[in-house]
């Protein structure tokens, strides 16, 4: 929801520069508190920098996608993430295995995201903002199964920080070359999008994220947002006023059902 508010004035890569911004220098805040290194050892230049281009990648087009379809519908779809994390730390992190209830679940709540997608009337009823969300999710996923395999080696909070940092100039490129802040737009509510997604989401609930994979594995970890397609949709229905349809209840109900099988252990 947060997103939809702030891509009412910032457009999406403009939206991740001013995001990161804010997330990297809470970050730099918190290690320097907590007298944590942020200098990045030898050996770890290039995992990270590999990790801050998928993390760009991987933000440009959720904000992008947010910008075509409903916050609910985002909400559900990205939430998806810990579906295509457990595939891929399933080949990428050792020990980290697909069992036979594991599978069920992901299995379910894909037939929550086919109906998200579809809204009941086929791939004609699937818009492109949703399908690029869902490309996001995949690509989170996919970040997120190789930080649990970085965190091996390398801090959380030095992970987070340089993801951010290596954002940064990309964002800020492309959003030189081809956006244009909307400025009659600025107001409460976009810059409150912005503030929530910098210092909350990014600032902290990243560190904080990955400091818990440190000590469970990651796709039982990121499984625990079944949380987000339960509260995208009903924070979107009670604030932004959008409509709660029953395709949309019932594709809920299945992630989250899959995402529960999942983490049940």
């Amino acid at each position: 929801m947060a997103v939809k508010l702030g891509l009412e004035a910032f457009p999406p890569l403009w939206s991740g520069f001013l995001r990161f911004a804010l997330g990297s220098l809470c970050v730099y805040a918190w290690a320097r508190v907590a007298r944590i290194s942020i200098a990045p050892e030898r050996g770890e230049w290039l995992p990270l920098a590999a990790i801050g281009v998928l993390f760009t990648v991987q933000i440009a087009l959720l904000n992008y996608g947010f910008g075509g379809t409903t916050a609910a519908n985002g909400a559900v779809l990205i939430s998806t993430n810990p579906l295509f994390g457990v595939l891929f730390a399933h080949f990428l992190v050792p020990g980290d295995r697909v069992g036979p209830a594991r599978a069920a679940g992901v299995v379910i709540a894909f037939l929550g995201v086919a109906l998200v997608l579809t809204r009941g009337a086929g791939l004609q009823g699937a818009g492109a903002g949703d399908w690029i969300v869902l490309s996001s999710a995949c690509l989170l996923g996919l970040r997120l199964a190789l930080s649990g395999r970085l965190l091996r080696r390398v801090n959380e909070v030095r992970l987070t920080f340089w993801m951010m940092v290596v954002s940064l100039p990309l964002f800020l490129a492309g959003a030189l070359g081809w956006e244009q802040i909307r400025w009659d737009k600025i107001a409460a509510a976009p810059l409150a999008g912005i503030l929530y997604q910098g210092m909350v989401v990014a600032g902290i609930a990243f560190t904080v994220n990955f400091y818990l994979m440190r000590k469970y594995s990651p796709s039982v970890m990121i499984s625990f947002n079944f949380v987000s397609p339960v509260a995208g949709v009903l924070l979107g229905v009670a604030i932004l006023g959008e409509s709660l349809s029953g395709w949309l209840v019932g594709g809920m109900a299945l992630v989250a059902a899959g995402l529960v099988l999942i983490a049940r252990r």
